[in-house]
C-alpha cells in the first residue's frame, strides 16, 4: 500500500480531479485510460457484471497505471465496503444515503479505529506491512463519498455535510430525477436546479462536490466549485467518434 492517494491529496489540496468511468470490465482498458492523465477509475460494482476478482484487478491495473482506484459499492453494508477496501481499492462510493446517519454508517465501515470499525483483514493493502502501519496509512488515505440520490437527502442535506471523515458528496442525477418523479429526465430544468443548488450548498459548507459531468457541462460544474468531476468514457468518446465517421462520410461523398 502506497503511502497516500493521489486522487484525495489533490481533493484535500482544493484542487479539480478527473475520474473516468469506463463501464467495462477490463483491466487492459483500465491501465490504457490511466495513461490518458485522468486521476481516478470509477469502478461499478452496483451495476454491471464485474465480480471481485475482476475488480481487484482493475485495481491493480490502476496501480500499474499510476492514478486511484474507486469502488461504487451495490450498499451502505460493513462487509461489502470492507471487501472492496481489501482488494485494494483506493476509496469507496456509497449509493443512496440519505441521512447523517447513514453517512456516519459509511465512515464507521471505511475506517478503522479509532475513525471507525472496519473489519480487520487488510488483504493485498497490508502487505508488506505491520498491522498498525497499514492501520494508520489506510485510514489517511482511503477515500471516501457518499451519493445523495433522492430528494430525501437533500431536505437532510444541512446534517449529512456535518459528517465528519467524508471526502466527497456526489449529487447523482438519474436517481434524483427518479425521486422528484422526472424518471429519465436528468436534464429537466427542475432537477438540474436541485443539484445546482446542493452543489453550491456543499461547497458553502467548505466540502467536496461531486457529480456527473459531460464536455458540454464541464465549465458550469467548474463554475460551481465542483471538484471530483465523474464522466463517461463514452461521452468522450462518442463526440470524437461522430466528427471522424463524419469527415470519412463526407469524403465518401466527395465533399
Amino acid at each position: 500500500m502506497t503511502s497516500s492517494n493521489p486522487l484525495k491529496d489533490k481533493l484535500t489540496a482544493g484542487q479539480a480531479t478527473t475520474i473516468i468511468a469506463p463501464y467495462a470490465t477490463s483491466a487492459g482498458l483500465v491501465e490504457m485510460l490511466g495513461h490518458f492523465g485522468f486521476d481516478g477509475v470509477f469502478l461499478d460494482c452496483e451495476h454491471g457484471p464485474a465480480s471481485w476478482d475482476e475488480v481487484e484487478n482493475m485495481i491493480r491495473a490502476a496501480e500499474v497505471a499510476g492514478y486511484s482506484s474507486v469502488v461504487r459499492v451495490q450498499a451502505n453494508e460493513a462487509a461489502t465496503i470492507t471487501r472492496a477496501l481489501d482488494r485494494g481499492a483506493g476509496g469507496i462510493q456509497v449509493p443512496h444515503i440519505n441521512t447523517a446517519a447513514e453517512a456516519a454508517a459509511v465512515v464507521e465501515h471505511a475506517k478503522y479505529a479509532p475513525l471507525g470499525h472496519r473489519g480487520w483483514s487488510g488483504w493485498r493493502g497490508a502487505y508488506g506491512l505491520n498491522g498498525a502501519e497499514y492501520a494508520r496509512l489506510a485510514n489517511a488515505s482511503t477515500l471516501v463519498a457518499v451519493m445523495l440520490e433522492e430528494t430525501e437527502a437533500l431536505d437532510n442535506l444541512d446534517e449529512i455535510l456535518r459528517v465528519d471523515n467524508v471526502d466527497v458528496f456526489f449529487v447523482a442525477p438519474g436517481d434524483l430525477a427518479q425521486s422528484m418523479g422526472l424518471q429519465g429526465q436528468a436534464n429537466h430544468p427542475t432537477v438540474q436546479h436541485a443539484i445546482d443548488d446542493a452543489l453550491r450548498r456543499i461547497k458553502s459548507a467548505g466540502r467536496v462536490s461531486g457529480t456527473l459531468t459531460t464536455p458540454g457541462s464541464l465549465d458550469r460544474y467548474l463554475d460551481l466549485g465542483v471538484l471530483f468531476l465523474y464522466v463517461g468514457l463514452q461521452s468522450l468518446l462518442e463526440p470524437a467518434s461522430q466528427a471522424f465517421i463524419q469527415r470519412v462520410n463526407a469524403v465518401r461523398a466527395g465533399r
